[in-house]
Parts: C-alpha cells; structure tokens; sequence
C-alpha cells in the first residue's frame, strides 16, 4: 500500500511511468513461469508411468481434481498475502519476498520426485499469494487519482503478462516433450529468475509505491484509524458484486488449462504439415491473441465511451462474459465432429480462445483498474487479495466443471456454459443501473468536489 502520491515529476516512457515497465517485465516473467508449468501440469499427472517420458500415470478425473485445489490455492493465498502487505510488510516488500519463494518453487519442480512436486507446488502457492495482489496494486499506485492512463497502464501491465503466456506454453511445451517434464519445469523456474532479477534492480523507479502505512506516522495513523465512509461502503459492495462475475468468468475461461487441455490431447487432430503440435502449445493461443488484440480492444472501447456510449467496468465485465461464452459454441461443434469422425479439427479450439480472449479483454484487465478506482486505501492490497481469491475460486469450480464431463459428455458440458453464462451475462447488465449507483462516480474523469482523496488508491 503506498502512503505517498505519485511524484509530479517522476520519470516516463512512452507517455507511462518508468515504474510501470519494472512491473510489465516483472510480470512477464513470472507468469511465464506459471503458465509453463500450468501448460504442463494436467499432462504430466496423466502420463503413463511406462512411457519414454513418464508421468503420475492418473486418470483424467483424478488430474483434473488436483488442477482445480492447485490452482484455487495458488488464488486464495492472495488474501493473506495482502494482508501481510497491508499490515506487516507493504506491497513493495511482500512483492520481493513472494519472487523469492515462486524461484524457490519452480527451481524445485524441476527435480523427478513426487516429493518435489508437492513441494514445489506449495512454494509456488505462498509466492504468487505475495506477488500476485501486490504487483497489481503498485500498478494503480503509478498514477493520480483520475488519471485516464490508468486504465491503458492496466493494458499494458496486462499484455506482460500475456507475452510470458504465449511464449511459455511453446517452449516449455517443447523442451517437456522432446526432453523431459523436468526440463519444462526448469525452464519455467529460469523465467521466474529472471522476473526477480527485474524487479530488484529496477526499484529506483518504484520508491514511492507499494510503501507499508505505518502508525508511527501521523498523516498515515489518521487514514488507518478512519472508519469507512457510507460512500466506501458502497463501493466495497460493488466491488463484492463484480467478485460473483470474476468467480463465473474464470469457472469457464479454466477450461483452456483442464478440460480442453486434455481435449486436445485426446480428442484434437494435431498434424500440421506432418508434425504433431504438443497439446500444451495451445495453451499459447490465448495469449497470442491477446497481445495482437489487447490495443484494438482498449481503442475499441475508448472510442465508445468518448461517442458517449455505456462504457463502465461493470457493464464490460458482463459482455466480457457473454463473448467468452459464446467460444464454448465453437467447442460443442467440436465435440460433434469427434462422435461423427473421430476426430475434431484444430481450428475449433483455435476459434474458441479467440472468443475467450476477447472476452478476458473486455473483463479482466478492466477489472484490475476497476478495484484500484474503488477500494478503500486501508484495505486496497486485502480488497486486491480477495479479487485474486474470487479467481482461484472460480479455477477450483472450472476444475469440477472438468470433472462432470468425464461423466455428462464434454458436448453437454460445453453448450451449458454458452447457454448459463450467456443468459447470467444478459440478466447483469439489466441491473447495470442501481450497481452503477454504487459506485458514486468513481469511474468518473472529474470527481465531484468533497469526495475525499483517500477513498481511492493513489
């Protein structure tokens, strides 16, 4: 939590703040750490045991169970992980102790033990909980209250993010495929290296956010002990809300590391020009897409709202999801061509992450930005915390929607998230009216005079 305003005169590239770019590549790295080990992670607990590259040798259910507790515990330790921010350590701080234990995780997962994969996935669990709130915070902390970049800064940090994603799931797809599981996982834990490297070195451009408010500070003291305000409290309220979407949004965006993982390994025609295409490499596709079509997006949405158009967070993270949905028809296609033929085409998956990917760019990075607007300053990292909390969980619920189609069919699976999630999506924007209410402006360029400055992150 930072207790200082951004500098006037603090340096900028390309129109941003330095501090931003410490934090893209930061960013960039480590989740290329996490989502090459993601991309391998469902695969190699359903490996043979007897193959040249053997695995757990588990069933589909059984790896699919361990995917949605892993990946719901890598999200929910983003509340004590800003909670430790918030009240022991600052953002800053608790951002470079959680680098630390994610090298330490992914250094370990490269070994061949079952002992040092529990291990390291439970490292890797701590270290994102302290990273992964923390970091996006200090993004929002880069700019003024009512600063317009925010949101394009959020896009940017958001596109580090994916160009670690797409690179991850190829090379470490890759090197797990034609060398070992292990060597995937060690590259991830250099990636990971590297990130850490970034951001201790570039912690001249972050010395005014992420700082811990302490008590012995009098200025700091007077925002700690205030009550919230009637005007915050609504604003938690929405934000608790918009949590409900998030939760439902990743419960079917997931399916892309579980359920239509193991699809494409099974199930997908991979033969391009002769050469089989690992299953993990689609993983990249997602990402792929988001970094060619993060910029038309955000211009897309920032010509409709200067037309004077509905342009709130609320209302994006509910077309987000209605577009998002409408991949899953792309994938019950599939899944008829396969009970006619055997077989299903590439291009079927390929269709469903551009829609998902269009709809995780109406929904998430907006939602990122949306929170630093809204939260209470005392609680911005344990707010940020509970934001990633609703992700896990949505990943441990994705996680149970892969399980239910090992019994139900992936068809019936499929068409009900594009037909539920759909008609959820329609039913919020709706009610787009009294929850707007609830934010009393803050989305606003000008506030209105008398709103205090320190109900929002600065």
């Amino acid at each position: 939590m930072a207790n200082t305003a951004p500098p006037v005169n603090q340096k900028e590239i390309f129109g941003h703040p330095a501090g931003l770019y410490i934090l893209f590549f930061t960013e960039l790295w480590e989740r290329f750490s996490y989502y090459g080990m993601r991309a391998l992670f469902t695969l190699y607990l359903v490996a043979e045991t007897t193959s040249d590259n053997p695995g757990f040798g588990w069933t589909n259910t059984e790896a699919l169970e361990l995917y949605g507790w892993y990946t719901m515990l890598v999200y929910v330790s983003s509340i004590p992980g800003g909670w430790v921010a918030d009240k022991l350590l600052g953002q800053k701080k608790t951002v470079l102790i959680g680098g630390i234990l994610l090298c330490i995780g992914h250094g370990i997962l490269s070994f061949e033990s079952e002992t040092s994969f529990y291990i390291g996935c439970l490292f890797i669990i701590l270290g994102v909980g302290g990273l992964k709130p923390n970091i996006s915070s200090m993004v929002g902390g880069l700019y003024k209250q009512g600063d317009e970049r925010r949101d394009l800064g959020f896009y940017i940090f958001y596109m580090g993010i994916n160009i670690g994603g797409f690179l991850a799931p190829i090379a470490c797809g890759f090197l797990a495929e034609y060398y070992g599981w292990h060597w995937g996982f060690g590259l991830a834990a250099i990636g990971m290296l590297l990130g850490q490297v970034v951001y201790m070195l570039g912690q001249k451009h972050l010395s005014h956010v992420g700082n811990l408010i302490s008590r012995k500070n009098e200025t700091d003291r007077a925002i700690l002990d205030k009550p919230l305000t009637s005007i915050e409290k609504d604003r938690v309220k929405v934000l608790l809300i918009s949590f409900l979407l998030i939760i439902l949004f990743w419960a079917a965006f997931e399916q892309a590391g579980g359920l239509m993982n193991l699809y494409a390994s099974e199930k997908v025609d991979r033969n391009l020009l002769g050469i089989e295409i690992p299953a993990s490499v689609f993983q990249s596709v997602n990402s792929f897409f988001i970094i060619t079509l993060a910029t038309l997006v955000g211009s897309f949405w920032y010509k409709w709202k200067k037309k004077g158009k509905e342009s709130s967070s609320i209302f994006k993270m509910a077309i987000g999801l209605i577009i998002m949905a409408l991949g899953f028809g792309f994938m019950s296609a599939a899944s008829i061509q396969y009970q006619e033929t055997g077989s299903s085409g590439m291009y079927w998956l390929i269709l469903a992450y551009l829609f998902h990917t269009i709809g995780e760019l109406c929904a998430s990075p907006v939602s990122l930005s949306f929170i630093t607007k809204l939260a209470p300053l005392k609680y911005a990292s344990i707010i940020m915390g509970m934001y990633w909390a609703a992700t896990g969980l949505g990943n441990k619920v994705a996680g149970l929607i892969g399980q239910f189609a090992q019994d139900l069919g992936e068809f019936e699976i499929f068409t009900g998230i594009l037909v539920i999630w759909t008609i959820i999506g329609l039913l919020v924007i709706a009610m787009l009216k009294p929850l707007k209410r609830l934010t009393h402006g803050a989305e606003d360029a000008k506030m209105e005079e008398g709103i205090p400055q320190e109900t929002t992150i600065e």
